[in-house]
C-alpha cells in the first residue's frame, strides 16, 4: 500500500529565485496538503548528513556545498499516493528532460540546481521528514 505523506524541499536556487510561492501554489493545486513546513538553512554538516547516501559519489562535495549555500524550505505533504504523485509533479532531475508543466521544467536551472527535492520512496520520505521535523508525529 502506498503512503499518503512525502517530503519535499525547495532548494537554494528555488528560494534565491523567489519561486517559493509559485512552487507551493503548484503543489497545492495538485491536491497536496501541507502538513508541516519550515524555512531554514542547512549547515555543511547537516547537508553532509542528509545526503550521506551519496557520500561516495563524485558530486557529493558540490552537492553539500550547494545545499548549504542558502536557505531552503522543507515540507511534509499529504495526499493519497503522495510519493509517486509528487515525483510526477516535480519532473525529471534534468529540467531539459522534464515534462512540460512540471516544477523542474518551469523553475529549475540545471541538473544540480533543480529547484526542488522529492522523496523517492515511502521509507525515505519518513527518514527525510524526520530529519527536519524531529519530535513531531508527521508520519
Amino acid at each position: 500500500m502506498q503512503g499518503n505523506k512525502t517530503f519535499t524541499m525547495i532548494k537554494p536556487d528555488g528560494v534565491a529565485n523567489n519561486y517559493i510561492g509559485a512552487i507551493l501554489d503548484k503543489i497545492i493545486a495538485a491536491g497536496f496538503n501541507i502538513k508541516a513546513m519550515k524555512y531554514t538553512r542547512l549547515s555543511r554538516q547537516e547537508a553532509e548528513t542528509f545526503y550521506a547516501i551519496h557520500s561516495e559519489r563524485p558530486f557529493f562535495g558540490e552537492l553539500v556545498e550547494y545545499m548549504s549555500s542558502g536557505p531552503i524550505v522543507a515540507a511534509i505533504l499529504e495526499k493519497e499516493n503522495a510519493v509517486e504523485d509528487f515525483r510526477t509533479l516535480i519532473g525529471a532531475t534534468d529540467p531539459a528532460k522534464a515534462a512540460e508543466g512540471t516544477i523542474r521544467k518551469m523553475y529549475a536551472e540545471s541538473i544540480s540546481a533543480n529547484a526542488v527535492h522529492g522523496s523517492d520512496s515511502d521509507e525515505n520520505a519518513a527518514i527525510e521528514g524526520a530529519f527536519f521535523f524531529s519530535g513531531r508525529e508527521i508520519f
